[in-house]
């Protein structure tokens, strides 16, 4: 038995009334217990993958925390994940930004994006078609890990926007911009680090690992993580595109928190709340004076990068993340709800 989990992204745009509305949903599945996966891991004729570079991002897998440092330095921040390892964030240079995910003193993850950033032996803006000239691209990645064999079934969709590639004993997972057909970013995961997450359809055989139960504390740590993550990667997309970067407007960043909240505990997935209104309404009642104003929402994505990226790849979407107008930007997560509140504010032409 298994049910479905929705990954939602919804958008609005408005010159203090006006709404387009828009939802687009990508549709998983959870884990589900396959007695056969042993048989398919004996036939398998998949693809081996690719080897870990020696450097760039994907050389930071396994790395201890004293490597970490002596290749990349001390970094900005450090931020709570939802999946028990922290996030080391390294933004002093946005065409460079990487994260790094940090467990138990080991790099367990990371994640690149910038035109300056090394992801060898890719590169951020390659065109897609050569990445599957390398035939190092497959719909099913199957392993084994701690006695348990798993494997993920890519759809069509995934392939074309998110695949995964092995790299030794880690992945690479590419995400692709389907409006140019080039990388837009890359993460690298070890085995451990992408079951907890289950970014794409599993099946799995013996004992399924779980990411940690959280408290509410540790909610609060992950959500305040997210949003400065979700602003970085926003900006480092729009430096790509030659578009200035947004400023943070923490006044925003509560109105669209609120949102996101209020969106979890009602149950309800849209830019219009019944007790608060539409976003003009909600940016009215804090007080806040713009020109105008967009809305990207979403729901049930894994982390920052994956909803930032998913928000891209929506036409609509990518026009708020890539609108010259905007200057500000506020960002609200409430456990797995998203909300960007952009805004160009009236004191911009005073």
């Amino acid at each position: 038995m298994f049910a479905a989990i929705f990954l939602l992204i919804g958008l609005y745009m408005g010159y203090n009334k006006e709404d387009n509305d828009e939802m687009v949903i990508e549709q998983t599945s959870t884990p589900k217990v396959d007695d056969s996966l042993e048989k398919d891991i004996n036939q398998q004729s998949i693809s081996e993958g690719i080897e870990q570079p020696a450097q760039g991002v994907g050389s930071l897998l396994g790395k201890d925390i004293d490597s970490l440092k002596e290749t990349l330095g001390e970094p900005s921040r450090v931020d709570l994940s939802a999946y028990g390892f922290h996030w080391w964030i390294f933004n002093n240079d946005i065409d460079q930004y990487i994260q790094a995910g940090v467990l138990d003193g080991k790099v367990v993850t990371a994640y690149g994006i910038g035109p300056s950033v090394n992801v060898q032996p890719f590169e951020i803006g390659q065109p897609i078609e050569e990445i599957f000239s390398m035939n190092v691209i497959e719909p099913d990645v199957t392993f084994e890990y701690n006695g348990s064999s798993y494997k993920f079934e890519l759809s069509e969709q995934d392939m074309n926007t998110r695949p995964i590639i092995k790299m030794g004993e880690y992945f690479v997972q590419l995400y692709i911009d389907k409006f140019t057909s080039s990388v837009s970013s890359i993460r690298y995961m070890d085995k451990e680090t992408i079951v907890k997450q289950r970014p794409y359809e599993m099946v799995y055989r013996g004992t399924l690992i779980e990411p940690p139960v959280l408290s509410e504390g540790d909610w609060v740590r992950i959500e305040a993580g997210l949003e400065k993550q979700i602003l970085d990667i926003t900006n480092a997309i729009r430096l790509r595109h030659e578009l200035p970067t947004l400023e943070w407007d923490e006044k925003t960043a509560e109105v669209a928190y609120a949102h996101s909240k209020d969106m979890a505990i009602e149950d309800y997935f849209s830019h219009e709340s019944e007790k608060f209104g539409d976003l003009s309404e909600r940016l009215k009642a804090a007080e806040i004076l713009y020109q105008v104003a967009g809305e990207n929402i979403a729901a049930n994505y894994t982390d920052g990068p994956a909803v930032v990226e998913g928000w891209l790849n929506s036409e609509s979407h990518r026009e708020a993340l890539l609108n010259e107008e905007f200057s500000h930007l506020g960002v609200g997560v409430y456990q797995r709800h998203y909300t960007q509140n952009f805004l160009r504010l009236w004191e911009q032409e005073q």
